[in-house]
């Protein structure tokens, strides 16, 4: 086994950007290298904590062996919009890698999305001014839903949109 070589402490900024560009170029395995080495120099780095769960998600459509791993880290954030904001965008990456993958027809696909759907609307009330993002998402979820109704009879009830401010 080799030992792993810590990163510098000045070193980290570029990292961070280097880790997105990998994002970028559709490598998140190497993207998410990258953030285990900024948070192994600097385990409070939120940018790399938000930077690692999106490079985990990124590869859901490969494989979720990962998703626990996600999951933890976005329960891990210290606000509480972004812990729903991004348990809901692990929960609806992980369901819309079940679709593609899933044999059984998509139940499993159905219940992430549900899920994802719940935790944006948590989100949404925690939202801060002017920021929307949880609403974009959670209507890419209804998307999924309404140009493939039958995934309604798999499981959950749809859930409301909130209308209201």
């Amino acid at each position: 086994m080799f030992t792993l070589k810590a990163l510098s402490p000045s070193a980290i900024p570029a990292a961070l950007a280097r880790a997105e560009r990998y994002r970028l170029l559709n490598q998140p395995e190497l993207s998410e290298s990258i953030c285990e080495d900024i948070l192994a120099a600097d385990p409070g780095n939120h940018d790399a904590r938000i930077a690692l769960i999106l490079s985990i998600t990124d590869g859901f459509p490969q494989s979720t062996e990962h998703a626990v791993r996600a999951s933890e880290l976005a329960a891990g954030l210290t606000s509480a919009y972004e812990r729903h904001y991004y348990g809901g965008l692990v929960a609806e990456r992980r369901g819309r890698a079940a679709l593609v993958h899933d044999a059984i027809g998509g139940q499993a696909g159905t219940h992430w999305l549900h899920q994802a759907m719940r935790e944006y609307e948590r989100a949404e009330e925690l939202r801060p001014e002017g920021n929307d993002d949880a609403r974009l998402r959670w209507n890419a979820c209804a998307r999924v839903f309404n140009d493939r109704p039958e995934l309604l009879a798999l499981g959950e009830e749809p859930v409301a949109p909130i209308t209201s401010e």
